[in-house]
């Protein structure tokens, strides 16, 4: 089942998503992009994966428009900015799925609240995919 985690920049939560899904379902191939990609995932988002024994270092933001001829079982979008830039996107998908979160990319007060912002974020990105990947892939 090949699958699209979708966002604007492709640095935190869609990175994160990848790292997360593919790490409950390896049978699955993930992939994730961004409609206006950073030039790098974000330190805190590679830090707090760690800290879960998965290692998104290697995962490099790329333009979505690189997978728009290829067909797709599911696209995951996960910030808003992506769901208004979904239909846009014109690749062949069977499944559409909206998983809306904050975005930690925010100014804190310093390093111990922002990984605080960037752990809870991957949290709930864990609680939804691991229903995602119970109620629809396994089924």
């Amino acid at each position: 089942m090949k699958i699209l985690i979708l966002c604007t920049g492709n640095s935190a939560r869609s990175q994160m998503a990848h790292g997360i899904l593919q790490h409950l379902n390896a049978d699955l191939d993930v992939y994730s992009a961004g409609t206006a990609p950073a030039k790098r995932v974000k330190p805190m988002a590679v830090d707090v994966m760690k800290d879960l024994g998965i290692d998104i270092s290697h995962h490099i933001p790329v333009n979505v428009e690189i997978y728009k001829k290829e067909r797709w079982d599911y696209v995951i979008t996960v910030c808003d900015g992506a769901k208004e830039s979904c239909p846009v996107f014109t690749g062949k998908v069977k499944h559409r799925i909206h998983l809306p979160f904050v975005d930690p990319d925010m100014k804190y007060d310093d390093k111990a609240q922002e990984r605080h912002g960037y752990m809870n974020v991957r949290d709930k990105i864990i609680l939804e995919l691991f229903r995602f990947n119970a109620k629809t892939l396994s089924t």
